[in-house]
């Protein structure tokens, strides 16, 4: 992998990581299209990259993580399923990783999910993400579990969940952003943890390719976190479901007509 291709996954992922679109089905696209071997380090590069979309919640949300220790403590038990179902079915999710159409059909079955997510759940009474209870956190966790399965968008899953539990759309848009810095924090400890297992070793390049893919990253994720909350308080999700209806439909035809991925 080039340095190049490496700024480009990260734009991909400083994009898609808090949108419901799912930024692991849009790396795994972008790097197929891109024809880059799955290498060792292509593999944790994907998952590592997201240090730096967490950094950018962190930066935004400042004053938020630093107000009490019982949004800790929500953030902590909404995480447990996650960590859980991640540690018992690791192999299978690395299998399913490698699998476009697999992504493909996650994306369209997403997409009508979010077409007619604003009316099914059009109640809130929860407008701050701080006044959830400890039962709610632990019912989006679960909902965060669905996005093990590539395609199906980890955000998206989560603020599902959070307006399935009477959150508003900008609360459920935000407990999933706080969400996300333990579980995407998790997710890359584990993927180094066995990157180093397996007997791999960083190269001086490879060194430098994730810190400027973290860098752009979070860059990119500071402006789509801002957007995002403006337009989604606003619009809702449809566009986001028409959009993935239609990404996950092209591959799919272009997967089932013989046509690869690598055209780039």
């Amino acid at each position: 992998m080039t340095l190049i291709e490496a700024i480009i996954l990260a734009i991909v992922e400083g994009l898609t990581e808090f949108l419901p679109v799912s930024s692991t089905g849009h790396l795994i696209i972008a790097t197929a299209l891109m024809g880059i071997e799955p290498s060792a380090f292509v593999k944790l590069f994907t998952v590592a990259i997201q240090l730096g979309t967490i950094l950018s919640v962190v930066i935004l949300y400042f004053k938020r993580f630093f107000r009490s220790w019982s949004f800790y403590l929500k953030l902590f038990v909404a995480f447990i399923p996650a960590a859980i179902f991640g540690l018992l079915f690791s192999d299978e999710i690395d299998n399913m990783l490698e699998s476009p159409m697999t992504v493909a059909i996650t994306l369209v079955l997403g997409g009508i999910v979010l077409l007619f997510v604003d009316k099914w759940f059009n109640a809130p009474r929860i407008d701050n993400s701080d006044n959830i209870s400890y039962a709610t956190a632990l019912k989006i966790g679960f909902f965060q579990c669905l996005a093990m399965i590539p395609g199906t968008s980890r955000s998206g899953a989560t603020i599902v969940g959070g307006m399935a539990q009477k959150l508003s759309r900008k609360a459920a848009a935000e407990f999933s952003f706080f969400l996300a810095v333990p579980t995407m924090f998790g997710a890359t400890a584990k993927k180094l943890l066995d990157f180093y297992k397996d007997g791999n070793q960083f190269t001086a390049d490879q060194y430098n390719i994730l810190f400027i893919g973290n860098l752009v990253g979070f860059i990119v994720a500071i402006i789509a976190i801002k957007s995002f909350i403006g337009y989604v308080t606003k619009y809702g999700f449809k566009a986001f479901g028409w959009y993935r209806i239609i990404v996950g439909g092209i591959i799919i035809v272009m997967l089932l007509s013989g046509h690869s991925l690598s055209v780039l």
